[in-house]
């Protein structure tokens, strides 16, 4: 079959610390303590779709427990023997993981439990057993029981000692059904409707809306597991599900509120977790030789552009050998699953969840994408088409095989005719699932080539009928650039460099976030600054740098170094110095990294003027001493250079003499001076 038997494990649960430890109470006080635990067995509601019969049967036992341990306390004795003392310390052991079985029953999935239902129903049958043997030399003679206690007590254990079936024979059958029916998928055959609808009944999956949770729930025991066999046995069963809830009960109904899945683009990751060159997340973060940390795409493109120094310290690299940091990338996935982030590596078979999906799970994924998208073709009203185009972006931020499917089964074309909707949510939907596809490193080129896609994107970055939406479109722009060609390409087109300033100028913060992240991408291809500086901006910068002040400076710093001196001289002059300066006071430390080095290409390039400006701004070497003692290592080093072009300034040794070169000369009293770069 698809999924062996053994390939479920029994599932990794997380006891409490003292779950399996006698409480260090005094008698009565363990006494009160095995009433109040018996009690609340007693009161969880017994498991109504699987398991019944164990469930109930503890319960019931639970019960008359709680009685028994009642009766003692109403009977007190003053000192109770040592093998009695012993038995009630069992007990409460055995009580407590009756009691964390039974909530792990019912607050896991239900397929996932039928699955299990062999090594559960025989885990209740063991506690079950210990129960037994612990009652059974629980010395009930030396504590002078009365006639009725007694009479309880053998009635408990009776009932603890009857031998029960170990399962339900109805369990079992189904557990068989749902093995079958995953080997059918693995070997392509599709599963027969009816027999799925009397599953999914059996297991009151009635609705999309418990099939939605079944999946949440399946993807949170991915979480719980450890090997990657039961990882992927687990992920088959996500994708049986969702084919169930797809051809049972058609598409989800989008929430109206709904938002894409945070990105990275939407939260504040840690400073170490960002690639040095290109501002962004790390996907696949390697050291060079120097022992610093970048992504190997930026790291590769700036070796292979030429450059045989490290971009942060500017040392010579000994080699160019990439070593993979496997911890860092750890933490970064690790991290992102907290955030409900997507995490996509360079690699192509790591999947956000770390899992190699098995043949039964891309084979129900193959499934749920023909049938998505055979109703998306029939269908003809706004409200069907969004359903579809909306499961299918749910479908698509799941994983790499699944954003696969998609595009392999055609549905570019289909989201195509949909970007153009006057319905705001159905361009949405579609819009971010074109999102959620260019993820896919492999997938971007046919977001580039296939006709009218890209056109269609950027229309709605321009002119799209919500923010939102204008959003996701920059959103796809920043993904799509990743790919250095394309990056080139599209910072030629005058439509995507005006849709982004005008985004990041006029969006909610959200969107102009979305908008800022793709100009930084854009910004480290020369000809896309020169196309930037035409679209102004330098000009957007002035707007945002209030509130934006990170992404702002760090795009200027891009801007100057590409390229774009003149139009910022030109544009700021002593305001925008004094602004560069506020930030190198009171910005976070990689904003005065990047307004230092700014200040530093301004003045080197920019001639005397610059120069005067910036020296007669009131404390400014006291805030330059600042960031020399207290910066980053970059920081530190751009502040010094910052204090020596200040102070040959005071001196009278600068003259207004300008080399737009990779160095810059400046005469000082007929002394030609390179000041390093």
């Amino acid at each position: 079959m698809a999924v062996s038997e053994e390939g479920f494990p029994a599932r990794k649960r997380r006891p409490s610390a003292g779950a399996f430890v006698s409480p260090n109470f005094s008698d009565n006080k363990l006494l009160q303590s095995l009433f109040l635990l018996s009690q609340e067995i007693s009161s969880l509601s017994p498991l109504r779709i699987l398991l019944k019969k164990s469930s109930s049967s503890i319960t019931r036992k639970s019960r008359l427990l709680s009685i028994f341990f009642e009766e003692l306390l109403r009977n007190p004795v003053n000192v109770f023997p040592p093998s009695a003392v012993l038995c009630f310390e069992e007990l409460y052991i055995v009580l407590q993981r009756l009691k964390i079985l039974l909530e792990d029953c019912s607050s896991c999935s239900k397929v996932w439990l039928l699955m299990q239902t062999p090594s559960i129903s025989n885990s209740f049958h063991q506690l079950t057993g210990e129960l037994s043997t612990l009652l059974d030399i629980f010395p009930g003679k030396e504590l002078n029981l009365n006639e009725d206690v007694e009479e309880l007590l053998n009635l408990i254990k009776k009932q603890c000692s009857e031998k029960e079936s170990d399962f339900d024979s109805n369990d079992e059958n189904l557990r068989v059904q749902v093995l079958k029916m995953l080997d059918d998928i693995k070997r392509e055959i599709v599963p027969d409707t009816s027999k799925l609808s009397q599953i999914f009944d059996r297991l009151k999956l009635n609705n999309s809306t418990s099939c939605s949770a079944e999946i949440e729930n399946l993807e949170d025991e991915v979480q719980t597991q450890n090997d990657d066999r039961s990882k992927s046995d687990i992920v088959a069963l996500i994708g049986l599900v969702r084919y169930g809830k797809c051809v049972l009960y058609g598409a989800s109904t989008p929430r109206t509120t709904s938002r894409r899945r945070r990105s990275s683009v939407d939260v504040n990751f840690p400073a170490d977790f960002r690639c040095p060159i290109s501002l962004d997340l790390m996907r696949d973060p390697v050291v060079v030789s120097t022992g610093q940390t970048y992504d190997r795409s930026s790291i590769s493109l700036w070796i292979e552009s030429g450059h045989n120094t490290c971009p942060k310290t500017g040392q010579i690299l000994a080699h160019t050998q990439l070593i993979p940091n496997l911890a860092l990338k750890n933490l970064i996935v690790m991290w992102c699953r907290n955030q409900r982030i997507p995490f996509e590596s360079t690699e192509t078979n790591i999947k956000f969840n770390g899992v190699v999906l098995n043949k039964t799970a891309l084979e129900a994924t193959k499934m749920t994408v023909t049938f998505l998208l055979n109703k998306l073709t029939a269908s003809q009203s706004p409200v069907a088409l969004n359903r579809m185009v909306h499961e299918l972006r749910i479908l698509a931020k799941t994983d790499s095989d699944s954003r696969a499917c998609i595009v392999e089964a055609g549905a570019l074309p289909l989201l195509v005719k949909i970007l153009g909707s006057e319905h705001p949510n159905l361009q949405i939907n579609a819009v971010t699932t074109i999102l959620n596809l260019s993820i896919l490193e492999a997938n971007k080129s046919r977001v580039m080539e296939t006709d009218g896609v890209l056109n269609g994107v950027i229309e709605v970055l321009r002119s799209g009928a919500t923010w939102e939406a204008k959003g996701n479109a920059a959103a796809t722009i920043f993904s799509l650039t990743g790919v250095h060609a394309y990056r080139k390409r599209l910072g030629r087109k005058t439509r995507v460099v005006k849709g982004l300033l005008d985004l990041a100028r006029e969006g909610p913060t959200n969107t102009k976030m979305d908008a800022i992240v793709a100009i930084l991408n854009l910004a480290g291809d020369r000809e896309a600054v020169g196309k930037l500086i035409e679209g102004g901006v330098v000009d957007m910068v002035a707007e945002v740098i209030d509130s934006l002040t990170e992404e702002a400076v760090t795009i200027l710093e891009m801007v100057v170094k590409r390229g774009g001196l003149a139009a910022v001289a030109a544009a700021y002059h002593q305001n925008m110095t004094k602004k560069l300066v506020c930030v190198l006071r009171d910005g976070s430390n990689r904003a005065k990294e990047s307004a230092a080095a700014t200040l530093v290409n301004l003045c080197r390039k920019g001639g005397l003027e610059l120069v005067s400006e910036l020296a007669s701004i009131a404390g400014i070497e006291s805030v330059v001493w600042e960031i020399m003692g207290m910066g980053t290592g970059r920081a530190k080093r751009k502040a010094g250079t910052l204090m020596r072009i200040l102070r040959r300034w005071a001196a009278g040794q600068i003259e207004d003499h300008v080399n737009v070169g990779q160095s810059t000369t400046v005469t000082m009293n007929s002394t030609r001076i390179i000041l390093p770069g």
